[in-house]
C-alpha cells in the first residue's frame, strides 16, 4: 500500500494541520516579495476598484435630487429637463463603473499569474536545491499540489478575492456611514444588524479555516495515492491487488470529499446568515421609513436614497461570506507553500568555496578520511579510511545494510558525514561548491531514473552540449545500440522514467549517462544487476577501456564486476575491514570469500 503516511516529514491523511488563529495577515504579507515588481498595478486595481464603488454609492444620491427636486416640483419644462439630466448622469455612472470594472480585471489579471510564475519558479528552484533527504520524506503528491493547485489559488485571491474582500468591506463601511447621515435612525438599525453579522463571520472564519488546510492536505495525499498507484502499475496488476488499491484510493478520495462537503456547509450557512440579515434590516428600516416619512422626519427624496444605498450594500455584504473563504483559502494555500520554501537545505555551498584544484597530482583523487555518518545513536559509517588514487578503480563490496550506499551518496553530497571528510582532489566536498564538485562526478545507480524526454536528452543530462560522436560512444560502451532500432532512434521520447523499456535496457541508459559525462570520477551502485550475463561481459569489457585514467568507485555484488576493479574494499558494520586484489582477498579473508560465495550461488 501507499507508504506516504508512515513518513516522517509527509502530511498523513487523518492529520489536520490549521494555521494559528490570527495568524491569516501574518502568512499573507509573506506573498508581498512576489507582489512587489507589480504592487502598482495591484494598487491602481484596487484603487479603480474604489472608484467603481464609489461610483456606485453616489447613483442613490443623484436620483434622491432627483425626487426631492424635478419630480417633486412637477409638471414644467425645467422638471422635465432635469429628469433627463439625473437620467442621463446615472447612465454615465453606470457605464463608467462598468469601465472601471473591466479596467480593474485588466490591470490585475496579466501581472497576478506573472506572480504566480515567479513563487512556482522559486518553489522549484528550492525544491532542486534541497537535500535528497527532504524528498525521500515528503511525499510527491503533497509537494505537486503546493507547485500546482495551491499557486493557482494564491494567484487567484490576488487578482480577484483579495480585492473584492477590501473594497467591499470598505463599501460595507462607508455605505453605512452614508445611511446613518442620510437617517441617523434607520443608519443606527442597518448598523446595529451588522454586530451579528460580524459574529457570525468571525466563527465561519475560526471553523473554515481548519477545513480549508485539511481540504489542501488531503488533496496532496490523494494525489500521492494516484501517482503511485500508476507509477506501481505492474507490482498492483501482478499480485491482483487492484481492488484493494482502488479501496485504498476510494477511502482517501471519501475523507477528501467529506471535508469538501463541510466546507460547503459551512459557506452556505454563512452565505444564508449574511443574506437573511441585511434582508430582515431592510425590512426593519422599511417600516421605519414609512413612519417617519408621514411623521415629516425624511424627505421621499432621503427615504429613496437610503433604500438605494442599502439596496447597493446587499451584495458586498452577502459577497463577505466568499471574501472571508477565500481568505482562509488563499492563507492555508500560503501556509502550504511556504512550509516548502521555509525547509532549509541540509547541504549548502561554503561561503568561501575553493574554486582551483590546490595540488594538481592529486586531480581525481577521491579520500575518504574516518568518515563517520550517524543517525540518531546509531552509526552507519563508523570511521572509514580509504584512498582511491587516481585513475585506480575500487569496488567497494559488503552485506546489505553495511553502509554501501551511504558511502556513495557522500560522495556528490547527497547527504554530508557527522564526522571525518570526503576529499576529492585533495579538496574536503564540502569547501567546494555543489556544482563544481558533481561536475567532475559521473553516477549511475542500481535504480535507474530515466526522464519523459529522448533517448538523447536522457544520455546527455550531464552533457548537454555533446556531439554525436560522444554520444554514440557512450551508448557503444554501454552496450546500448538498441536505441538505434527504436522509432526514432535517438530521438525516441522513451515515455515517463523509461518504462517502455526494460530494465536492463534502463540500466544501460543510466551507464551511458554517466560515462557521457567523461567524468573525472566515475560513482557507480551496481549498474549491471538487471543485465544478462553476455550482456554484462559485454559491457564489462567496454568499462575496462573507459577506467583506464578515471578514477572509479564500483559498489559490486557479482564476481564478474569485482574483477573490473585494481582492489576490493570491504565493508563490514561501517568500516572498512580489508582490502586488496580480488584473488588475494578471496585466498586470506574468510568473510570476504563468504560475501563472494553468497553472491555466486544466488
Amino acid at each position: 500500500m501507499s507508504g506516504g503516511a508512515a513518513r516522517t516529514g509527509s502530511l498523513p491523511h487523518d492529520i489536520v494541520r490549521s494555521t494559528p488563529q490570527g495568524a491569516s495577515m501574518s502568512t499573507l504579507l509573506r506573498l508581498l516579495p512576489a507582489l512587489k515588481p507589480v504592487i502598482w498595478r495591484y494598487v491602481a486595481g484596487l484603487s479603480v476598484g474604489f472608484a467603481a464603488t464609489g461610483l456606485g454609492l453616489a447613483i442613490p444620491q443623484v436620483i434622491r435630487a432627483l425626487v426631492d427636486g424635478p419630480i417633486s416640483a412637477g409638471r414644467d419644462s425645467g422638471s422635465s429637463r432635469g429628469v433627463w439630466v439625473a437620467a442621463g448622469i446615472v447612465l454615465a455612472l453606470g457605464v463608467l463603473q462598468a469601465a472601471m470594472w473591466y479596467s480593474r480585471r485588466m490591470l490585475l489579471m496579466g501581472p497576478m499569474v506573472g506572480v504566480e510564475h515567479r513563487l512556482r519558479t522559486s518553489l522549484f528552484d528550492h525544491l532542486l536545491d534541497l537535500s535528497v533527504s527532504f524528498h525521500d520524506h515528503w511525499e510527491s503528491g503533497q509537494l505537486l499540489s503546493r507547485a500546482s493547485t495551491d499557486l493557482s489559488r494564491i494567484r487567484r485571491w490576488l487578482s480577484f478575492g483579495s480585492i473584492l474582500l477590501v473594497v467591499n468591506v470598505t463599501t460595507a463601511v462607508v455605505g453605512i456611514v452614508i445611511l446613518i447621515a442620510l437617517s441617523p435612525p434607520l443608519g443606527g438599525i442597518f448598523a446595529l444588524f451588522a454586530i451579528p453579522t460580524a459574529w457570525l463571520s468571525l466563527r465561519f472564519q475560526l471553523r473554515y479555516r481548519v477545513l480549508t488546510r485539511r481540504g489542501l492536505d488531503q488533496a496532496g495525499a490523494l494525489a500521492t495515492e494516484v501517482e503511485e498507484s500508476v507509477q506501481g502499475i505492474r507490482v498492483i496488476t501482478a499480485f491482483g491487488r487492484s481492488g484493494e488499491f482502488a479501496d485504498q484510493f476510494m477511502d482517501a478520495a471519501r475523507r477528501q470529499r467529506d471535508t469538501e462537503i463541510g466546507k460547503a456547509r459551512s459557506l452556505s450557512g454563512i452565505r444564508m446568515w449574511l443574506s437573511l440579515l441585511p434582508q430582515l434590516a431592510f425590512a426593519v428600516c422599511l417600516a421605519a421609513g414609512v413612519w417617519l416619512v408621514r411623521d415629516g422626519a425624511l424627505s421621499l427624496g432621503d427615504v429613496v436614497a437610503f433604500f438605494g444605498t442599502a439596496a447597493f450594500l446587499l451584495w458586498p455584504v452577502r459577497s463577505l461570506g466568499f471574501a472571508f473563504a477565500d481568505v482562509m483559502d488563499a492563507t492555508a494555500a500560503t501556509a502550504r507553500v511556504f512550509e516548502v520554501l521555509d525547509t532549509a537545505p541540509d547541504v549548502t555551498d561554503p561561503v568561501d568555496p575553493i574554486e582551483d584544484d590546490p595540488d594538481p597530482s592529486r586531480i581525481g583523487e577521491l579520500l575518504f578520511d574516518d568518515v563517520h555518518v550517524g543517525y540518531g545513536d546509531r552509526e552507519v559509517l563508523a570511521g572509514v579510511d580509504l584512498r582511491i588514487a587516481p585513475g585506480e578503480t575500487v569496488a567497494l563490496v559488503g552485506a546489505t545494510g553495511s553502509g554501501k550506499t551511504v558511502m556513495v551518496e557522500l560522495v556528490p553530497r547527497f547527504m554530508d558525514v557527522t564526522g571525518g571528510a570526503v576529499r576529492v582532489g585533495g579538496v574536503d566536498v564540502r569547501d567546494m561548491t555543489r556544482q563544481r564538485l558533481r561536475g567532475q562526478l559521473g553516477m549511475a545507480f542500481e535504480a535507474p531514473q530515466l526522464f519523459s524526454g529522448t533517448v538523447r536528452e536522457n544520455v546527455l543530462v550531464g552533457c548537454p552540449d555533446a556531439d554525436a560522436d560522444q554520444l554514440d560512444e557512450a551508448l557503444a560502451i554501454a552496450q546500448a545500440g538498441f536505441v538505434y532500432d527504436l522509432p526514432d532512434g535517438v530521438d525516441t521520447v522513451i515515455g515517463e522514467e523509461g518504462q517502455s523499456l526494460s530494465g536492463g535496457q534502463r540500466q544501460r541508459l543510466a551507464l551511458a549517462r554517466a560515462i557521457a559525462a567523461e567524468p573525472r570520477i566515475l560513482v557507480l551502485d551496481d549498474p549491471l544487476s538487471a543485465l544478462d550475463v553476455n550482456t554484462e561481459a559485454l559491457v564489462e569489457a567496454s568499462l575496462r577501456r573507459v577506467l583506464q585514467g578515471v578514477t572509479a568507485l564500483i559498489v559490486a555484488h557479482r564476481p564478474s564486476t569485482v574483477a573490473l576493479a585494481d582492489r576490493v574494499a570491504v565493508l563490514r558494520d561501517g568500516r572498512i575491514v580489508a582490502t586488496g586484489r580480488h584473488d588475494e582477498l578471496l585466498r586470506s579473508d574468510p568473510y570476504y570469500r563468504q560475501l563472494m560465495s553468497l553472491e555466486v550461488t544466488s
